[in-house]
């Protein structure tokens, strides 16, 4: 089931951003100062502001994942709505209350749903970032908060993008913001993921989508060198709320 509605789109921001505001930021999450950026796909003239959020540093792991599910059972593998999840939803535990031993408890938690990262984030107090939000955290890093004109960055992210292998959070590299993990450990859910293929008149959405397929989407893009980005954008494309894929995590976001 395609989220495919804008206004649906909206009204699930503004609840899942109210919720979140009350709770306080703590340690485990990096202050993003915020700021204006190039989207890829740009949905108006010029630069976006990206307003000044909290982001979790690392993905979230199988053992965070494993306290949700335990607490939430309705989230379990055995027990979860199938209109909510497909049938990769978790499949790689061993059991339906069991994420694994000591060290595939680090390993970031895959094969979650857009629905049930949500309700994930929801239940620690927070959000799924906006794809503006994940993109503006993913142009830095180690030393720069804006490296995508960087040939070197490009070529290295690109590289970790073809090597994606199961590896416990922290393996790839803390960007200047003190985020782990953005590059190279696990594709990641948005809030927004399909607001690209979604315009003012819903009926229109196929174009958007197909352009990300074709030689149209380098035309319409922002920046043809960015190829790392091209794979986010078409990867997220493809994606239902409902999608499971083994090598697709999530990280939660809050409000400052």
């Amino acid at each position: 089931m395609r989220v495919s509605s804008l206004f649906l789109a909206i009204t699930l921001a503004l609840g899942a951003a109210g919720a979140a505001a009350a709770a306080p930021v703590g340690p485990e999450m990096a202050r993003i100062p915020g700021g204006r950026y190039l989207p890829l796909f740009a949905r108006g003239p010029g630069s976006v502001r990206v307003a000044p959020f909290a982001l979790d540093r690392r993905p979230v792991t199988r053992g965070e994942y494993l306290a949700f599910v335990r607490t939430r059972p309705g989230w379990r593998r055995d027990r979860v709505r199938r209109a909510f999840a497909g049938p990769g939803y978790l499949a790689g535990w061993p059991a339906a209350d069991s994420a694994g031993a000591a060290r595939e408890l680090r390993l970031p938690a895959t094969g979650v749903s857009w629905f049930a990262a949500k309700a994930y984030c929801a239940w620690r107090g927070k959000r799924l970032p906006t794809t503006d939000e994940w993109e503006f955290a993913a142009l830095a890093s180690e030393s720069a908060r804006d490296a995508a004109r960087d040939p070197a960055f490009v070529a290295r992210l690109l590289a970790l993008y073809t090597s994606r292998r199961p590896r416990p959070v922290g393996s790839t590299f803390r960007n200047v913001y003190g985020v782990w993990d953005l590059h190279g450990l696990a594709w990641e859910w948005t809030l927004d993921f399909n607001s690209l293929m979604v315009s003012d008149d819903s009926r229109g959405t196929a174009a958007r989508d197909h352009a990300l397929y074709c030689a149209a989407g380098v035309i319409g893009a922002t920046d043809a060198r960015n190829y790392p980005a091209f794979l986010r954008y078409g990867f997220r494309a493809a994606l239902e709320g409902r999608t499971t894929i083994d090598g697709l995590g999530f990280r939660c976001a809050q409000d400052l």
